[in-house]
């Protein structure tokens, strides 16, 4: 495991976009949802999504959330990231969308279309302030214990 600060934290998830973020369900549990996230240019991790969806009904009532960030392979390091999630609806969501698609996939070969399709789906960003995090964890196998 490695510990770092908030800037090695941020390089650790710019370049990995899958995830799974826990919102807290009304009835005590918990509701697990796998995403595709980024990170805006103040820090944020951004979701795009859909209002109706639970993670976002959950969200609104309890903007206490947690993400697992996962690294492409399955046994590759991982963190957990806590945090305060506001829900961005259109069509302020609107450019703040367009910054999440550019974190996570570059430039769009028409950002017309791009916006339009997102006002036509109605899709909402969720954006996380990071409030802690775990160590990185870096996955495999354990070192050997000590024999004495």
């Amino acid at each position: 495991m490695e510990r770092v600060d908030r800037a090695g934290l941020l390089d650790f998830i710019r370049p990995r976009h899958r995830a799974v973020l826990m919102t807290r369900r009304r009835s005590a549990g918990v509701q697990l949802s796998p995403v595709a996230c980024g990170v805006d240019a103040e820090g944020r991790v951004v979701v795009a999504t859909y209002p109706q969806r639970a993670k976002v009904v959950n969200a609104r009532r309890e903007p206490a959330v947690s993400l697992c960030v996962l690294s492409d392979e399955w046994d590759g390091p991982w963190v957990q990231v806590d945090g305060t999630v506001e829900v961005l609806d259109l069509p302020g969501a609107l450019e703040p969308l367009v910054d999440y698609y550019r974190s996570i996939a570059g430039e769009h070969p028409d950002w017309s279309e791009y916006r339009a399709a997102m006002a036509r789906q109605g899709k909402v960003l969720l954006r996380i302030t990071v409030t802690g995090w775990g160590p990185i964890a870096t996955g495999g196998f354990p070192p050997e214990p000590d024999k004495d």
